[in-house]
């Protein structure tokens, strides 16, 4: 009689075990596309930010009802929106509206002319739309995809760089903010489809002057702006790399193959494409850095990001080879492209060491008096070069 009591426990654990394991629900939302269509349907084609005002108001109203997310009748009580409320999508709709809400009141009040009073109202909207946006981008990172979270967080220093740049106070801290959304819509504006890609070079045209303003408002402390700003961007690093490896992982289905040399070579496996992915990608931005003034311990750590990927997808291709078997042909396939991909990292290892021997000449042309730094030394010079002459000599006895 005692063993069914003894099992009913048992079967609850299980139970409880099974509901905890379920995969929390990510949320994807397109923010800029949402915001820009909201917008321009709504007003600001015109630039009637007092349309676009009641336009969010009437939003929230039906947003509220459908979620029967109600604020009692009569006397307003308050519910919060926090990370356990938001089971669905348009929770996070809500936070997003009460935060252009709140922006579009702030424009309004900014475009109709302010005086003292009035503009201490202005700010304490701008006030506002950076907690909602805050808010936001929180409750994205936690609920939304990483693209999603990307985005936010994008949305939410934007607004923090409008309410320092309208406070006139803290022009550094206007300036990294706006930089940081430039950053990411760059980002942001390297893949998707077109439209995608538009929007996100609009917004950057939006924050470009804005930032040349903050600049030249700098004047000498500008240096420093771009040394936090360094600082402040390792902190999207992260979220940028999830969003880049999900979009790899997409495009990857389609990369089928691999030219060298005018010959072609399968690729069957996903990390291999997607490490192959990566460092063409990289390879694309030391093509552009080259032809910008970009300094050359950037150029190098773009060369280790590059050396790494074609490491991983030789690692992947070792792997294969491994598991292949018997089966000739495929052992093939998988030599000739581990071949392809050693002469392209060897090629890629000659231009970094190339680069090294350039800025070694550039140094041990200066004179020591111009500035705190070390000079290069002649016989460093010199093994810089057998270095070079060395990859050149393997890449050559290597090559098929």
């Amino acid at each position: 009689m005692s063993k069914p009591a003894d099992q009913q426990p048992s079967d609850m654990q299980v139970d409880s075990s099974v509901a905890e394991e379920k995969p929390a629900i990510r949320f994807s939302i397109n923010v800029l596309e949402l915001m820009r269509e909201a917008q321009m349907q709504h007003g600001l084609r015109q630039s009637d930010y007092t349309r676009y005002r009641r336009y969010c108001s009437a939003r929230l109203r039906r947003l509220y009802k459908s979620l029967k997310f109600l604020h009692g009748r009569g006397k307003y009580n308050r519910r919060n929106i926090t990370e356990s409320t938001v089971t669905d999508v348009r929770f996070l709709h809500v936070v997003f509206y009460m935060a252009e809400r709140a922006w579009s009141h702030a424009m309004e009040k900014k475009t109709a002319g302010t005086n003292a009073k009035q503009r201490i109202y202005m700010l304490g909207r701008f006030r506002k739309a950076v907690k909602w946006a805050s808010l936001f981008s929180q409750l994205c990172s936690v609920k939304g995809d990483s693209r999603t979270s990307l985005e936010a967080e994008a949305y939410a220093s934007y607004m923090k760089g409008a309410l320092f740049f309208e406070q006139d106070k803290n022009i550094d801290a206007a300036m990294i903010n706006f930089k940081n959304t430039r950053a990411i819509y760059e980002e942001l504006g390297k893949y998707g489809s077109i439209e995608n890609q538009l929007l996100c070079r609009q917004r950057i045209d939006e924050v470009e002057p804005m930032i040349d303003f903050c600049s030249h408002k700098l004047g000498g402390s500008y240096l420093q702006a771009h040394e936090l700003l360094d600082t402040a961007n390792d902190l999207l690093k992260a979220k940028m790399e999830a969003v880049l490896s999900e979009t790899r992982s997409q495009q990857a289905a389609s990369m089928t193959e691999f030219k060298w040399l005018g010959r072609t070579f399968p690729i069957t496996n996903a990390k291999t494409r997607v490490s192959i992915l990566k460092a063409q990608q990289l390879e694309r931005d030391l093509s552009a850095a080259a032809t910008e003034s970009v300094a050359a311990d950037k150029k190098l750590a773009i060369f280790d990001k590059i050396f790494s990927a074609y490491h991983d997808a030789r690692s992947c291709i070792r792997n294969d080879l491994a598991s292949a078997g018997n089966a000739e042909d495929i052992k093939d396939d998988l030599n000739g492209l581990d071949k392809a991909v050693s002469a392209v990292l060897g090629l890629r290892t000659i231009e970094r060491n190339q680069l090294l021997v350039s800025i070694g000449k550039s140094k041990f042309t200066k004179h020591r008096d111009e500035k705190n730094e070390r000079t290069t030394k002649p016989e460093e010079l010199v093994r810089l070069y057998d270095l070079l002459i060395q990859v050149c000599l393997f890449s050559v006895t290597s090559s098929f």
